[in-house]
């Protein structure tokens, strides 16, 4: 049951992170694309493919991985600007945004893993 104390701290953390990130990316570059949400997404995706392949200890895994960027990255705030782009008749911009935050999400968490593996195994 510890390993929830880690998750909880490192969610508690991720989320404040991710409110402070958007907030200060969306005042400093206001844009129809919701840029704050698409940064912490990529950001996050890098980060935990650093996590994942950086064999961490349980605790600190559950602390970053799951707890943190659980927190900091958001799936459903991501779906719900998509359908509010939508709504608002921005559909070239959703589909910006989402195809933006799939592939470079991916492309951000295969570099993170693969960057570590370069810097730490060779």
């Amino acid at each position: 049951m510890a390993e929830i104390g880690w998750i909880a701290a490192g969610g508690f953390l991720g989320a404040m992170a991710r409110y402070a990130m958007v907030a200060f990316v969306s005042a400093r570059w206001p844009t129809r694309l919701p840029l704050g949400t698409l940064l912490v997404n990529l950001i996050g995706s890098f980060l935990l493919g650093w996590i994942a392949s950086s064999g961490l200890n349980e605790q600190i895994a559950f602390f970053l991985g799951t707890g943190f960027m659980g927190a900091f990255t958001t799936f459903s705030t991501f779906k719900l600007e998509s359908v509010n782009l939508f709504r608002w008749g921005e559909g070239k911009t959703s589909l910006l945004y989402m195809g933006m935050t799939y592939l470079l999400g991916i492309g951000a968490a295969w570099l993170g893993y693969l960057i570590h593996m370069l810097l730490f195994t060779l």
